[in-house]
């Protein structure tokens, strides 16, 4: 900006000063035409009052030599004759005698001026000036040098002022830029101080009032989430209690009942810790299917469901946390339970690339008719909430990853997520805490 800045500026300025320099040029050229022949003019009606007395030609050369003209001054006499040193051809001569009023001839570079003088006894004496080139453009150079340097130096004090104000503007601009950029990948804490013109102020100002109050509105969010959680509290308190009672052959509901409370701790747990500067996470896929297959096979093997995992032996790291990729493993995985019926079998397939890693699940139940539609966050045809893929998606792309839903092989529908391993950092939303000042 601040180079666009500087070219309007020399361009606007440039125009301006051409808009009076050209006009100005040409009028010093015309004043020094015209300077050089009235000066001719004058030289020439000094001899009028000797041509009055005398048309002898020796009398007639030291008048001559006396208007300082020397060779470039002649007469032409009424018998033909002439004095001094003539230029003008015959004809000329001719018809500017029969004129009343000095006229101007062109002579390859220079000018001619003839002026007719009436005698007595209708006689004409024509009296000729010749103008040399460098009488007619003298100081015209020079002037035209003043002029250009007087252009450029309002060029240059133009260009010097407007790169002075640019600079304010593109450092407001840039500050207010960064801060955007700051805020838009998490760092909440970031403000500006607001300054240069009145627009980028009110645009500071405008800017630190958002960031409040996005603030605010996460903190509000927050708490409504972590309320929300501790409402199934209650549900799950009482359900306890009815397990209790039930004896052994409930032991494995008490466990995961308690998984499950654990789950809503570190839901509400985390709806309630404040913004936090983003932290380089990874974990090992494999591991993580492994450990979430082994919960899903006792209910697989209530249901009389066949699966399979496989590719899960040598590690594979993504840029994902273990808990984030545990439970988008576990809605897929729960969609294949909820959404196709029972004996429907399974398999789950890690496949390491160059730069990515994915996990393919693919299922025997009815396939998804509409794909694109089953993407769509709160879309649902199965009376689900419709976030699951949808969560799944936003994992696999934060990490410049995709998901991707076709036909299995087995007949019903496959789900791929696919991670980036390339990209050696990923931030979780949010950037370290810093505060960009003016």
């Amino acid at each position: 900006m601040r180079r666009t800045l500087a070219l309007l500026t020399v361009a606007g300025t440039s125009m301006v000063a051409l808009a009076f320099l050209i006009p100005l040029g040409l009028v010093v050229r015309e004043i020094a035409h015209d300077r050089a022949m009235a000066q001719a003019e004058r030289q020439a009606s000094a001899l009028v009052p000797v041509l009055a007395i005398t048309v002898d030609p020796a009398r007639l050369t030291h008048a001559l030599l006396s208007t300082g003209a020397r060779d470039r001054i002649g007469v032409h006499l009424p018998d033909g004759g002439s004095a001094g040193t003539v230029r003008a051809p015959a004809a000329t001569v001719a018809s500017a005698s029969r004129l009343t009023r000095a006229v101007t001839a062109e002579l390859g570079s220079g000018r001619l001026l003839l002026r007719p003088v009436a005698l007595d006894g209708g006689r004409t004496v024509v009296v000729e000036v010749f103008v040399p080139p460098g009488d007619l453009t003298r100081g015209v150079t020079a002037s035209w040098a003043v002029l250009s340097g007087v252009a450029a130096a309002l060029v240059a004090g133009s260009l010097l002022v407007g790169d002075r104000l640019g600079v304010r503007v593109v450092r407001s601009a840039r500050r207010l830029g960064r801060a955007a950029g700051a805020l838009g990948a998490g760092d909440l804490s970031v403000r500006i101080e607001p300054e240069g013109p009145p627009e980028l102020v009110a645009a500071g100002e405008a800017f630190n009032s958002m960031a409040d109050r996005v603030v605010q509105l996460l903190a509000a969010e927050r708490e409504m989430a972590a309320d929300l959680s501790h409402r199934l509290r209650t549900p799950l308190a009482a359900l306890r209690l009815t397990l209790e009672h039930l004896g052994p052959e409930a032991e494995e509901s008490r466990n995961a009942l308690g998984r499950l409370e654990a789950e809503v701790d570190q839901i509400i747990a985390t709806a309630r810790q404040p913004s936090r500067a983003p932290e380089l996470v990874h974990c090992d896929a494999a591991e993580v299917l492994r450990e979430r297959l082994t919960f899903w096979s006792a209910l697989a093997e209530d249901q009389r469901r066949p699966w399979e995992l496989i590719g899960a032996t040598a590690p594979a790291r993504v840029p994902v946390a273990a808990t984030e990729l545990g439970a988008v493993l576990d809605a897929l995985l729960g969609n294949v339970f909820r959404h196709t019926p029972e004996g429907a079998g399974f398999t789950v397939t890690l496949h390491q690339g160059t730069g990515t890693v994915g996990v393919l699940i693919a299922d025997a139940g009815p396939g998804i008719g509409d794909p694109e539609a089953a993407l769509r966050r709160g879309a649902s045809g199965a009376g689900s909430t419709g976030l699951g893929l949808d969560i799944a998606r936003r994992l696999a792309e934060s990490t410049g990853g995709s998901l991707r839903i076709d036909a299995s092989s087995m007949g019903g529908a496959r789900v791929q997520l696919w991670f980036r391993t390339d990209r050696h950092e990923r931030r979780s939303g949010r950037v370290r805490t810093r505060r960009e000042r003016g």
